[in-house]
This record gives C-alpha cells, structure tokens and sequence, in this order.
C-alpha cells in the first residue's frame, strides 16, 4: 500500500476509535540527565517568572495592560507579533496559568484579531505596543499555534456552561479551523492552508501564498485537529494535511545536514525569491523550529520512521560544529554566522525526543546548562528557550477533551 494512503488510513482509524488519550511525555532532563522532578520543576518555574514577571528593562517579555490585558513584546524589534502572543499562550495553558492566558488572548483579539472583510478571522502579524497595527497581514504560524492553544484550553480548564464570547475557548478554536480553511475571501486575501496542496502557506495572500514556511508545518498539531474538528470536511482535511506536511519535511530536508531552509515551495525546494528577502533558501533563524516540530511529532504520534533518522541526522551535523554550534548555515552546512543562539539549542534539544541518545545528550545538556535568556534578544530566544524546557522536560502535554 502507498505509504501516504496507509498513513491518513491510521489516522481516520484513530479518529473512528475515539482515541482522546494522550501520550506518555517523555522527560529528556531525567532520562538523559538523571534530573528530579524537583529540579526540572524548579528549572522551568525560573523560565516562567523570569519572562514573565522579571525585571522590565532586561528580563520580561509579558507586559500586563491595564486590568485584564497583556502582550508579549518582542524587544529588540520593539513590536508585538502574533507569533509571540500565540507561543506565550502556549506556554501558560502548559503551565496552568489562566489568568496569563486569558489577558494574553484579550489583548489579541482587541488589537490584533479583523472583525470583517477579507481578513475576518485572521490576526495582524505586528502590532506597536498600543496596539496600533502596523501590518494587517497574517503570519500563518500565528493562527495554527493561537487555535492549538485554545483547543488545550478548552480541554484542561473545561469551557463552563456560561462562557461567553472569546473566553469560549473550544468555540473560538473551532472558529480558527474554519477560518484558516476558508477561501472564498476575495481582495486578495487567501486561506492560510492551500486547499488543493494540504499545506499551510506562508502568508495569505496573492503571492505569499504561492509558497510555504517549513517551521509552519506541524504536523502533531494536524494530527489532533483530525480529531477534534467539529466539521467532517474539516477532520478529513487535517488528517491528509498531517500526512502532507509529514512528506514535505521529508522533502525539504537536505539529505546529509538535515538542515531546511526558511522558506520552501510545495514540494520542498528552496524558495529564494528576493521580493521576500534574502537567504530565505538558507538554515536560519525561522528554520531552528523543525527541528522541535519533527520530533515532537514522533514523540506524540510515531507513524513515521524517518522523524528518527531526520532527528539523527541534524544532531549529528550540529555536534559536528562543535564546541561553538553557529546559528545560521547553508543547506549544505556552510556557515553562515559565527554567533551560538539559546533559541537554536533549545529545539535541537528537543530533537532528541526523535533522536538517539548519545546524539541527543549533549544538547539536552547545553539546555539544561543555558541562563535564561535577557537583554535585547530574550524575546525569540526566551521563548523558544521556554518551549524547549516544557518539551524535552515532558511538561508540554496533549490536552485533551474529557471522556463523555
């Protein structure tokens, strides 16, 4: 049987099977390193006041706004962005932190979220701290990681029987599914997952739409929105996206570095259009992510063999670096910065859920070893750091509905 059938096969048999259960969360820090769970705890609940409730000029990147708001702030481009607000979500349904969340989502939806038009739906991408928008188009990755943090939501707080508006978070993920699906929205504007290729685009609209994002494509997310979509137009789109967005990481991988570029085509190629800036064919800052996006996929779901060797395979290339790992290369391995990044070593310590141990080990050292990210760059870096300490250090949990 072709592998791409027998893999949507599996997942519409557990979909058919109502498998809600979650998977065993792996914990790298004790397995690799023998760390307690006092410790890891203790580690992660460092990460979480630090970023959040630390100090304003060095450490923070959570900004409370009045009585019920917040954003995250990205302070070295001084700027909001959906991709922060949708990770800080993240990480305080992770945490339990409702309060954070819910401030977080209001402040989204207040200044980020299009009530009307084309854009209905969607999230400006970058906002000032004001919230004043300074660009009304989307970053696909936005809307993925805002409805996954919601669907969490939905499950671990249970959306009360008096919920209304945004704070029904189940009603509102539902929302964002269909909305990312849609594409019947004229002026331009397209849905942020390509209805005939199954894969998430990098921006929706004419022309950034043409081509994807390789750290976009999560398929784990995918997987469980199959499940969980209300729609069954919807539950048969996921389940054939997972297997897509499965097949083009596979593609666009390079086959001895592991490395995949900023940008791609559908079918995995570099895309280096200059209109969308330069060296977007290369390993950079975006692309740090597959690695993480890979392996949590196989530590969820394990249906696909080559997350392992891809996992093997980029650890392997990066420990070639060593002992100072650069933070940007050519598909080919060349390098193309001479700065270490906490950002980059945080997701290859998350590779090795996927990895084998002895490759994995030294990364999940580094991690454990890093200082919480401060200064100008804590904010991409800071938040990939804290992802990384909930995913190697099994705290970044599959939320899932209660059983009837």
């Amino acid at each position: 049987m072709n592998k791409s059938l027998l893999q949507i096969l599996i997942l519409f048999m557990a979909i058919a099977c109502g498998l809600n259960a979650a998977p065993a969360s792996r914990n790298l820090f004790t397995e690799l390193l023998g760390k307690s769970d006092t410790e890891i705890g203790m580690k992660i609940d460092a990460a979480w006041h630090q970023l959040f409730y630390g100090d304003d000029e060095n450490q923070r990147v959570y900004f409370p706004v009045g009585e019920d708001l917040a954003y995250i702030a990205d302070i070295g481009s001084s700027d909001v962005r959906s991709e922060g607000m949708s990770y800080g979500m993240m990480i305080a349904v992770q945490l339990n932190h409702r309060p954070e969340f819910d401030r977080l989502w209001k402040w989204a939806n207040k200044y980020m979220r299009h009530p009307n038009g084309s854009r209905r739906g969607y999230f400006a991408w970058q906002c000032k701290f004001d919230g004043t928008q300074l660009d009304p188009g989307s970053a696909s990755d936005g809307e993925e990681w805002f409805a996954m943090a919601l669907f969490f939501a939905a499950h671990r707080w249970s959306d009360s029987a008096d919920a209304k508006g945004i704070l029904n978070y189940g009603a509102e993920a539902q929302a964002l599914l269909e909305a990312m699906r849609r594409n019947d929205r004229g002026g331009g504007i397209t849905a942020i997952f390509d209805p005939t290729q199954k894969q998430v685009v990098f921006a929706p609209s004419t022309g950034a739409s043409a081509f994807t994002d390789p750290s976009y494509h999560l398929p784990a997310f995918y997987t469980l929105w199959a499940r969980w979509d209300r729609s069954p137009e919807g539950r048969k789109f996921w389940a054939e996206a997972a297997v897509t967005s499965r097949a083009f990481l596979a593609r666009a991988a390079h086959p001895i570095t592991g490395l995949m570029p900023e940008y791609a085509h559908f079918d995995g190629s570099p895309f280096a259009a200059k209109d969308f800036g330069a060296g977007k064919n290369d390993f950079r800052y975006d692309a740090w992510r597959t690695l993480s996006h890979v392996a949590l996929d196989h530590a969820w779901f394990a249906v696909d063999p080559w997350q392992v060797e891809q996992s093997n395979r980029v650890l392997r290339f990066l420990d070639s670096q060593k002992p100072r790992i650069p933070d940007q290369f050519t598909l080919e391995g060349k390098s193309l910065s001479t700065d270490e990044s906490i950002g980059l070593i945080a997701m290859a310590a998350v590779a090795g859920l996927a990895a084998d141990p002895i490759l994995a080990r030294p990364f999940v050292q580094k991690l454990w070893a890093a200082p919480i990210p401060s200064g100008r760059w804590r904010y991409y870096n800071g938040l990939l750091y804290t992802l990384g300490l909930l995913e190697a250090g099994g705290h970044f949990k599959i939320h899932s509905p209660s059983a009837p």
